[in-house]
């Protein structure tokens, strides 16, 4: 059972004083506890109101004045009234600073409070018990203006978070469009409303999810991400200074995705491109997925695969020859010519790269002198016939060599 109210046991007639005298202080109260409060905190902006009333002053006479309504009325505690203590909080967040500040300051006017109308008390005789109770009753208050408080600095907090998110979208839109001028003073300006400072390269990486629901990639604030796309994108400033890549690698585990090549800042959408068609290649098992891997280490997949018709095409014409043959001694045939292209050396290198015998490869050498003639001497004839026999173990049409 609740233990009973020792303030409420004490007669009307002395609650009514107590309660005439600290209404009349109020007003000076209020602007003692503001004056201290300035003096503690000499960095504290004054905010005015619309009659050019401090807002503290007002949140400060109004929190005393409810709480010794509260006292008045008998009730077992006091609510809040919270709107001009959420805007406080609110303030925190516009002002820079945590709350750390606001509750010092809440508990220092409590503590001059406490100090006065213990006086106004002992004038009217209320018994140290229920004076005590008081107190209780105030840091209960206490709590509840601090809660306020918080109350606000988290929707403003919240709200601010929102804002940037929305401009940081605005601005990687802008960053990742194509350009036909310069692009720099319109970057700035959307740069600047969210502190961002341009670097003079970026890496677009596109983002695969490892589950609907995952959290975003723990990166730095100087690393743009949007995650509205259902691939997100993410721009990587400077990502060749040191360390960016294990930073990376770190706050990218469990994702996956590719991340285009350096480019100036103007030429973000390149990158883009080129991070967006190797997760394609990621799709179709032509590159590696499961991981977060750099353009830059598949250069020759990103320039042989993309372009499949037309690498198709040179296919037909180019390896023409390989259509008398089986379809697995054609393949032999076309390893080893890729090898022999790859080496220009003899039958004991491109045995080597193969793991055959050496002889095996001067028969088969023959063979393609014989399918090709001349065409294997030219030029531009071995380039075209490399590049699609390329193409094709990258595919995995043809085996990796030997290593």
């Amino acid at each position: 059972m609740a233990a009973r109210s020792v303030w409420q046991d004490v007669p009307r007639v002395r609650v009514r004083q107590f309660a005439a005298l600290a209404t009349n202080e109020l007003p000076q109260l209020a602007q003692d506890i503001l004056s201290e409060i300035r003096r503690e905190f000499p960095g504290l902006p004054v905010v005015l109101d619309e009659s050019g009333e401090p807002m503290a002053l007002i949140g400060i006479r109004r929190a005393l004045a409810h709480f010794v309504e509260h006292l008045t009325a008998g009730t077992e505690s006091a609510s809040v009234h919270p709107e001009v203590f959420q805007d406080f909080g609110r303030g925190e967040v516009i002002q820079g600073r945590s709350l750390d500040s606001l509750q010092a300051i809440y508990r220092l006017g409590v503590r001059l409070a406490w100090r006065r109308l213990a006086e106004i008390g002992q004038k009217v005789e209320i018994p140290p018990p229920a004076m005590y109770e008081l107190v209780e009753s105030g840091f209960e208050y206490l709590d509840g203006l601090v809660a306020q408080s918080v109350r606000g600095y988290a929707e403003a907090i919240a709200r601010q978070a929102g804002e940037r998110l929305r401009l940081q979208r605005k601005l990687i839109e802008l960053l990742l469009s194509e350009h036909r001028g310069d692009p720099t003073d319109a970057l700035a300006e959307h740069a600047a409303r969210i502190g961002w400072q341009l670097p003079s390269q970026v890496a677009v990486a596109v983002l695969l999810r490892p589950a609907r629901e995952a959290v975003a990639p723990a990166v730095g604030h100087d690393v743009l991400l949007d995650m509205e796309c259902e691939q997100p994108r993410m721009v990587v400033p400077e990502p060749d200074a040191a360390g960016r890549a294990e930073l990376l690698r770190r706050a990218m585990a469990g994702w996956s995705g590719a991340i285009g090549p350096p480019v100036p800042l103007a030429e973000a959408a390149k990158s883009l491109r080129w991070a967006g068609t190797a997760v394609r290649l990621m799709d179709r098992g032509l590159l590696p997925s499961g991981q977060v891997l750099y353009c830059t280490e598949h250069t020759e997949a990103l320039v042989l695969l993309p372009p499949e018709e037309l690498v198709d095409d040179l296919a037909r014409r180019r390896l023409a020859p390989l259509a008398e043959c089986g379809p697995a001694h054609g393949r032999r045939l076309a390893e080893t010519l890729l090898a022999w292209l790859e080496t220009r050396g003899g039958a004991p290198e491109v045995a080597a790269r193969l793991g055959v015998h050496p002889q095996t490869v001067r028969y088969r050498l023959r063979q393609i002198r014989e399918l090709w003639g001349d065409d294997v001497d030219d030029p531009d004839r071995r380039f075209e016939l490399e590049l699609v026999l390329r193409a094709q173990r990258l595919r995995g049409e043809l085996q990796e060599p030997w290593r």
